[in-house]
């Protein structure tokens, strides 16, 4: 009776961050209750001291976040909440376009809450949507399988796997309509969600809806200081448009060890008033649906000061996936 108690209530908690997605104050309280449903089954919190749910996983490119970071991105309340809308949208459309046909979702970096088949499910029948997931942290894959138990969801679920999403390869690609993917950060930093791509995107067929859809980088001047009445700021260009650049290669098996420089030249610039160049990571979870600056830990901001007499004549940025995953710059 108290399992069926909190499974009724989970869902309950859920449907309305559907209809309120702008309602940040029921956002929190909803998602804080799932948190503590979700951590008394697990026992995990995300906020625990032991030291294998502190560390990063290593994998092939990159790193995959540790276990406590993992669970915490429940509790990134915009993100969680797009995300969910997202996914919710995505598997309608596939309904439409495919009527009568049972849709696969390929499910890679699910962690311990594994959300979007844990808030996803329900609100479909098993014989409607089928998910397979794909997790590299062993304690993470058990902690999701517990709660997916628990929650009586096993039968939305096709398989379980243990392994590396960035040198993962799919029995029958061709089968899956949609890949969720939620494995990067800030600026494309650490985690492996480009080379994920390089791996996993060119195995499905060409109508496969990805999630988050894409990610851009973008680069903005800020001219005067930002407490004189003429402070603007301007969107210049592009770094990185992730999509653009997975798509634009020739795919031979074989992941870059980088990505082609962008250089911006400085000298175009009032360097008397442009005080300083604004990284913005963009997420396009979903067509128009966006995580927007500051609205998540994905997208905070980074800034690089300039200097009014600097002898540089560019700025150059580099995109790494060896030895480091990280977006880096230099003057020139």
């Amino acid at each position: 009776m108290i399992k069926k108690k909190i499974i009724a209530d989970i869902k309950n908690l859920t449907s309305p961050l559907i209809k309120n997605s702008s309602n940040d104050d029921l956002i929190k309280k909803n998602l804080d209750q799932i948190h503590i449903h979700f951590k008394n089954i697990t026992e995990i919190s995300g906020f625990d001291f032991k030291i294998e749910y502190l560390a990063a996983i290593p994998a092939a490119k990159g790193k995959a976040l540790g276990l406590n970071h993992a669970a915490q991105c429940l509790l990134d309340y915009k993100r969680t909440v797009k995300f969910l809308t997202a996914i919710i949208l995505a598997i309608q459309e596939k309904q439409k376009t495919h009527p009568g046909e049972l849709i696969n979702v390929f499910y890679a970096g699910c962690g311990p809450y594994a959300p979007f088949i844990t808030l996803v499910a329900s609100f479909f029948k098993p014989e409607e949507i089928q998910f397979n997931l794909l997790e590299i942290n062993k304690t993470s894959l058990e902690s999701a399988k517990k709660l997916i138990n628990t929650l009586e969801l096993s039968d939305y679920v096709q398989e379980f796997y243990l392994a590396d999403a960035v040198t993962f390869k799919i029995p029958n690609p061709e089968k899956f309509h949609i890949l969720i993917s939620e494995t990067l950060d800030a600026l494309l930093y650490r985690e492996c969600y480009v080379p994920i791509l390089y791996n996993l995107l060119p195995q499905f067929n060409k109508n496969i809806i990805l999630i988050p859809e894409n990610v851009l980088i973008n680069l903005n001047l800020l001219t005067h200081s930002e407490n004189s009445k003429e402070f603007s700021e301007n969107k210049m260009n592009t770094i990185l448009n992730v999509r653009e650049v997975i798509l634009s290669k020739t795919h031979n098996g074989t992941i870059p060890s980088q990505l082609s420089d962008k250089k911006f030249d400085l000298k175009l610039l009032d360097l008397n008033h442009t005080k300083k160049i604004l990284l913005d990571t963009q997420v396009q979870i979903y067509k128009d649906i966006f995580l927007n600056r500051n609205e998540s830990s994905l997208t905070i901001p980074f800034e690089i000061k300039l200097e009014e007499n600097s002898e540089n004549n560019f700025i150059v940025f580099t995109y790494f996936m060896q030895p480091n995953i990280e977006l880096r710059y230099n003057f020139q």
